[in-house]
């Protein structure tokens, strides 16, 4: 069975490198929270190759479409599974993807906020499996979201 990483270059997806904050800003968390076999990340946005936030920024709806929203959302996915990578080692040491939190900064007649996290679940899926994969999910439209990002994630899952 292949893991994960070997799942991710079948597709021709590249982890970014883990998140690399700029001195000057401060966050008082962590990105990744282990809590013994269970992990909870903080909400995510994309990240550029290098680490760096990458957003994408603006109103979904209004500056970014349903489409370009949700392949944004698979790159937040990805981000997602770079400090994970970082955190717990090898992605197959993840036993069970539980809960899935996507917001999303929405026009205010938007209402395709679940195709926008799809791009996001759809990989966790693909990269998983089923067992593994399934998680529960919300998905909802936000009036705003910090430093103007269009989609931030969060997730809850276990590991060994």
């Amino acid at each position: 069975m292949k893991t994960p990483e070997e799942k991710l270059a079948d597709l021709g997806l590249l982890l970014p490198n883990p998140i690399k904050l700029s001195p000057d800003f401060h966050l008082p968390f962590a990105f990744v929270n282990v809590r013994g076999k269970r992990v909870f990340t903080s909400g995510h946005p994309r990240q550029s190759e290098k680490g760096e936030i990458d957003g994408p920024y603006g109103v979904v709806g209004k500056d970014l479409t349903t489409e370009q929203a949700q392949t944004a959302a698979q790159a937040i996915a990805l981000s997602v599974l770079s400090n994970l990578k970082q955190e717990i080692g090898a992605l197959s040491n993840i036993t069970g993807w539980s809960r899935v939190f996507g917001m999303v900064n929405s026009a205010t007649d938007y209402k395709e906020q679940h195709l926008v996290i799809n791009g996001f679940s759809d990989l966790i899926i693909k990269l998983f499996g089923q067992d593994i994969g399934r998680h529960s999910r919300s998905a909802i439209g936000v009036k705003s979201l910090p430093m103007n990002l269009s989609i931030e994630i969060e997730a809850e899952l276990e590991i060994r």
